[in-house]
C-alpha cells in the first residue's frame, strides 16, 4: 500500500510517524526544524491525511505490517524515526522488529492498565465526537486561546499556547481520520504492545514522555522501559501528550542528538524513570 507523504530537507532521511487522528501536518511545529538537518519524510498512516484506510482490520499490528512493506518498497529499512503517541507505539513495535536505525517514541501509547484503559477510551470516544459536531465553528474556537485550552486541555500542559493554525489542523483531521473508532479500541482494548529483551534493540532508541501527560500517563513509563530494557528514558518538564507543541525546540533537540549517527545517543541526558514523573 502506497502511504501519502511529504520530504522536506535534504541529508540522512528521518522518519515521522504521527499519532492517531492526526496527519503529517501534526508535526509542523518542529518539521522546519528538524528539515534544516535532514531529510524529513512524514507520512499519512491508513485512515488518516490522504491516505485510505486499509481493507479489513486497522490495528495497531497490521499498521506496522503497512509500514513493514512501505520501508521495503522504498528502501527505508534502517531508517532513523521518530514517532508521537499512537505513531511512537509503532515505532517501538518497529524497533523490536529491526527495520529501524535510531528512534525515539514520544509518550507513546499501549501501556495502558486496569481502569485506564476504559478511562482513555472513552475520554478519547468523547472527545472525537464532540470534535466531530463542533467542526462549523472550528476555526473560530481554534483561533481563540480560551477555545483551545477547552479543545486541546488533555493533550497539551499550555493549551493556549498551540498555534491556532496547528490546532485547527489537527482538529479538522481528527474529524476526518476514517479508521478512529477502530483503532482507538485496539489501542484500549486490543493486542498487548509485546516487548524486546535486553540486548535485542541494537539501534539507540528513547522514550520521551512529558511529566503533564494526560492521555498517557506518567506513570506508565516505567511499564513502557520495562518491555523495552534496551530504551533510555528521558522526561519533559512543563510538557503535556504532544512535546512537539509543548516544548517543540527541546523534541527538536532530542531528536537530533539521538539520530545523529556522529554523536553518542542522548544517554546522558535521559533522565530516567527513577527520578520520577
Amino acid at each position: 500500500m502506497e502511504l501519502h507523504h511529504i520530504r522536506r530537507g535534504s541529508g540522512r532521511p528521518l522518519l515521522l510517524i504521527h499519532g492517531i487522528g492526526s496527519s503529517w501536518r501534526g508535526w509542523q511545529t518542529i518539521l522546519d526544524d528538524l528539515a534544516a538537518h535532514r531529510e524529513v519524510i512524514a507520512i499519512d498512516l491508513p485512515g488518516h491525511g490522504q491516505t485510505p484506510a486499509l481493507p479489513g482490520e486497522n490495528s495497531i499490528y497490521t499498521l506496522a505490517d503497512t509500514l513493514v512493506e512501505w520501508l521495503r518498497a522504498h528502501d527505508l529499512v534502517g531508517v532513523d524515526c521518530v514517532g508521537s503517541s499512537m505513531g511512537a507505539r509503532l515505532v517501538l513495535e518497529l524497533a523490536r522488529r529491526g527495520v529501524l536505525g535510531a528512534a525515539v517514541a514520544l509518550n507513546p501509547g499501549g501501556f495502558w492498565a486496569g481502569w485506564e484503559k476504559p478511562f482513555f477510551y472513552y475520554t478519547g470516544a468523547g472527545a472525537v465526537r464532540l470534535i466531530r459536531g463542533l467542526q462549523p465553528v472550528m476555526p473560530a474556537l481554534t483561533g481563540s486561546a480560551v477555545g483551545r485550552t477547552l479543545l486541546l486541555w488533555q493533550y497539551s500542559a499550555h493549551p493556549w499556547r498551540v498555534p491556532a493554525h496547528a490546532a485547527l489542523d489537527e482538529m479538522r483531521t481528527y474529524a476526518r481520520t476514517t479508521n478512529f473508532d477502530e483503532l482507538l479500541w485496539h489501542l484500549a482494548y486490543g493486542q498487548k504492545q509485546e516487548g524486546a529483551p535486553r540486548g535485542s534493540i541494537r539501534q539507540p532508541l528513547v522514550i520521551g514522555w512529558g511529566r503533564q501527560d494526560r492521555v498517557c500517563f506518567p506513570w506508565q513509563a516505567a511499564r513502557a522501559a520495562a518491555a523495552f530494557p534496551d530504551a533510555a528514558l528521558y522526561w519533559f518538564d512543563r510538557c503535556g501528550h504532544l512535546p512537539q507543541w509543548d516544548q517543540p525546540a527541546e523534541a527538536v533537540q532530542l531528536i537530533l542528538s539521538v539520530t545523529g549517527r556522529d554523536k553518542a545517543p542522548v544517554t546522558s541526558a535521559a533522565r530516567t524513570a527513577a527520578d520520577g514523573a
